[in-house]
């Protein structure tokens, strides 16, 4: 009896998680403004009404895979270690979380491309990365021992961090097949680590 909550948070986890990816595969196939929320519960196999019992709408439902994955990310850097240095915890998160092998990176990617070329989703995604800038900005100052209000650090490492993984990630966008996302991510952190007074080359084709 007592794994019974267990498997129904998984279940429902799945389904949420079903309805999110049916959301953004209608959209990518249809269009967004085509896309209703009853196409989306039969592309899942469920009802309109549980449709409606885990999304007030279909933006919500395609937002949520990218939504949860960011504040998945900050929940983690935030219970890294409490001695360890700040930078390394931002070396493990993205190098051993972000990029890990068994992520569909590019699938997010190209989920965050639909989502950027999609005014309705676009606008509601900005909303949501004010929030997690502001949560991110939070983490920073609590892990620094600074104040996310009165000190720039926690708003120069959110917005360095975040500028170093967008440009990476649209980097090895262009050429998935030739560019490690791990490797570019890493080289992205190094340029952050030495600064842009000294330009790197690279980094080196993965083979």
């Amino acid at each position: 009896m007592t794994t019974e909550p267990g498997l129904r948070d998984r279940k429902k986890a799945e389904t949420r998680s079903a309805l999110s990816a049916a959301a953004v595969s209608l959209g990518r196939e249809l269009g967004f403004d085509g896309v209703t929320a009853e196409a989306i519960a039969a592309h899942a196999g469920v009802s309109t009404r549980t449709f409606h019992n885990y999304f007030s709408s279909k933006e919500e439902a395609a937002l949520f895979h990218l939504q949860q994955a960011a504040f998945e990310w900050v929940d983690l850097l935030e219970n890294r270690p409490a001695d360890e240095n700040f930078w390394d915890s931002v070396r493990y998160l993205l190098l051993e979380v972000v990029t890990a092998p068994e992520r569909e990176l590019a699938e997010t990617i190209e989920t965050a491309r639909f989502i950027e070329e999609t005014p309705s989703l676009l606008a509601k995604k900005l909303a949501f990365d004010k929030s997690l800038s502001d949560e991110f900005r939070r983490v920073v100052a609590e892990r620094t021992g600074l104040d996310a209000r009165r000190d720039l650090f926690p708003t120069l490492a959110q917005a360095s961090v975040g500028a170093a993984v967008s440009a990476a990630l649209a980097y090895v966008a262009e050429d998935p097949e030739h560019r490690s996302a791990r490797a570019v991510v890493e080289h992205a952190l190094q340029q952050l680590e030495q600064g842009l007074n000294t330009p790197l080359p690279g980094p080196s084709p993965s083979v």
